[in-house]
């Protein structure tokens, strides 16, 4: 794809041109906000709803796929299309994007199988890295002044803890009362007021240069490969004759084409000269780890209550809440106080600190999901996500300059997403492998004359995600002589011990996130008048 050499200069339609009224301001951020909204609702209403999508297609040994065929595509589209709106301008980026998002999640609830539902969640994917990759970055262009921007950004905070607040309650609601079909159907109206939002107060920003546009296609396919590879290594890693070592030469190859790729390109996918600065360089592993987090307890907590605790997803959803809540509380506190402290990078080692005493904790109280201590756990993690996220994305938009602002905004939210993908195979395949091992012997214990297919019947868990299919077994157990309920007491107990190990395996990655901070210079959040004073370039 190419573009037609033009002028060096920043440069609006009609509809944002000059300095925007505080109207023009606020209707455009609502645009906005209703995409994140969208896009937030989709995750915290697909993490309530996967224990009941198990239940119902099964395939518990593809449940992590659900989740990183999503981000897999994501990460991909981000920075391409990151890149591609600091030349065409984001607003057409975005309308595009609502209308792919909002059509795959109606292919979504209509899918039958996994495979089926895996493969409409990464054109999903497709859709939602669009829409990170370009709002995001709609930000700075509408605020250039960073003070200003932390400012209004409280409405885009607002309405991702809105999304927030409803989407796990919302999505134990639908899947209990309605299915889980309906966790993907709610996207269309949303996405219809998105639509009309985006398409109607948001300006069309442009930045105009001389050079051609070629887009990375080719990079891109080698990320894709390369990531592809490394989430099935992981998934491989410990399973009798498997390819995990054809898996692992593919990723080692695309890495190093990549590389080469990425060093030749017009406009690669990765510019190799972001990555030379340190400060990127940090803030781009500390994003990483960050969705390493954040996407292990939206995604496993909910298994660990619905399949281990036994909870229904109704439940399971309020439970979640604090922590998706508290995501908005922990990112306008952070907003109002970063800009005052001579050392914004302190609000680093306090929310990654928040995010590893909280799975820490989340893991030790796994035995009463509805404690305090299990709710104080999530209002902490929630709390450390908020003192985090909002920062690595300020951070980086500093250190970046006005050029490449829509690129290293996108590499930040991508690395987000690479952590996401592989934190979550990760954590799923640790699980699944622990649970399988631990079940056999425990349940031998609990029915040592027990047939080797009550066993088997087990070996997928989402016999435990249903409270129609666990009344079932434990009947068809009774009815042949056995306890059905200690089986699947003994069997919810090893999916509980399972989920914990990998929680504590997230907490000491927040630790190293915490030594890895310290490489992080210095970086000040000031506004261009105060820049302009101290005589600093903008």
């Amino acid at each position: 794809m190419s573009i037609a050499p033009g002028s060096v200069r920043e440069e609006e339609s009609s509809a944002g041109q000059g300095i925007r009224s505080f109207r023009q301001s606020l209707l455009a951020m609502l645009g906005l906000s209703s995409v994140v909204m969208m896009v937030a609702i989709d995750q915290t209403v697909v993490g309530t709803a996967l224990p009941s999508i198990v239940a119902d297609l099964h395939r518990f040994d593809l449940y992590e796929w659900v989740a990183t065929s999503y981000l897999l595509t994501s990460v991909i589209t981000v920075p391409i299309f990151g890149r591609l709106g600091d030349w065409l301008g984001r607003k057409p980026l975005i309308v595009i994007a609502i209308v792919l998002f909002t059509v795959a999640s109606a292919l979504c609830g209509f899918a039958q199988t996994m495979p089926m539902l895996i493969a409409c969640r990464a054109l999903q994917g497709i859709g939602g890295g669009m829409l990170v990759g370009t709002c995001f970055a709609s930000i700075p262009d509408l605020f250039p002044d960073p003070v200003v921007r932390l400012r209004w950004q409280v409405l885009f905070s607002s309405a991702f803890g809105l999304a927030n607040a409803v989407g796990p309650s919302l999505g134990g609601f639908l899947s209990q009362h309605y299915g889980w079909r309906s966790a993907f159907l709610v996207n269309i109206p949303v996405g219809v007021v998105s639509l009309y939002l985006a398409a109607k107060h948001l300006p069309h920003i442009r930045h105009a240069r001389f050079e051609r546009l070629n887009a990375d296609w080719k990079g891109a396919c080698l990320i894709t490969v390369a990531l592809g590879s490394l989430q099935l290594l992981v998934e491989a890693a410990g399973s009798t004759g498997s390819h995990a070592g054809l898996y692992a030469a593919v990723a080692v190859l695309s890495m190093g084409l990549l590389v080469r790729q990425e060093r030749r390109a017009p406009n690669p996918v990765i510019p190799p000269g972001l990555l030379k600065d340190r400060a990127t360089l940090v803030l781009l592993v500390l994003s990483l780890l960050m969705g390493v987090a954040m996407f292990v307890l939206l995604f496993y907590v909910p298994l660990l209550l619905q399949g281990g605790l036994g909870l229904d997803a109704g439940k399971a959803g309020i439970v979640v809440t604090p922590m998706v809540v508290c995501i908005t509380v922990g990112t306008i506190t952070n907003t109002r106080i970063v800009t005052r402290l001579e050392k914004p990078n302190l609000l680093l080692y306090l929310g990654f600190g928040l995010l590893g005493v909280s799975c820490a904790a989340i893991a030790s109280v796994g035995a009463g999901g509805a404690s305090v201590g299990f709710v104080v756990a999530m209002v902490m993690a929630g709390v450390g996500i908020g003192f985090v996220m909002p920062n690595l994305t300020v951070f980086v938009q500093q250190v970046a300059g006005k050029t490449r602002l829509g690129i290293a905004t996108a590499l930040i939210q991508s690395a987000r997403m690479v952590g996401g993908m592989l934190g979550t195979a990760m954590a799923g395949t640790m699980a699944r492998h622990l649970y399988r091992a631990g079940l056999e012997p425990v349940l031998t214990a609990k029915a040592a004359a027990a047939p080797g297919h009550w066993t088997l019947a087990l070996q997928d868990p989402q016999t435990l995600m249903s409270a129609q299919a666990a009344a079932d077994f434990a009947g068809h157990a009774n009815h042949a002589g056995f306890d059905g309920e200690a089986m699947l007491g003994a069997a919810r107990a090893v999916l509980v011990h399972a989920l914990q190990t990998s929680l504590f395996g997230v907490a000491l990655l927040m630790a190293a996130a915490c030594v890895i901070v310290r490489l992080l210079p210095l970086i000040p959040i000031t506004s261009i008048a105060a820049s302009r004073q101290q005589g600093a370039p903008e």
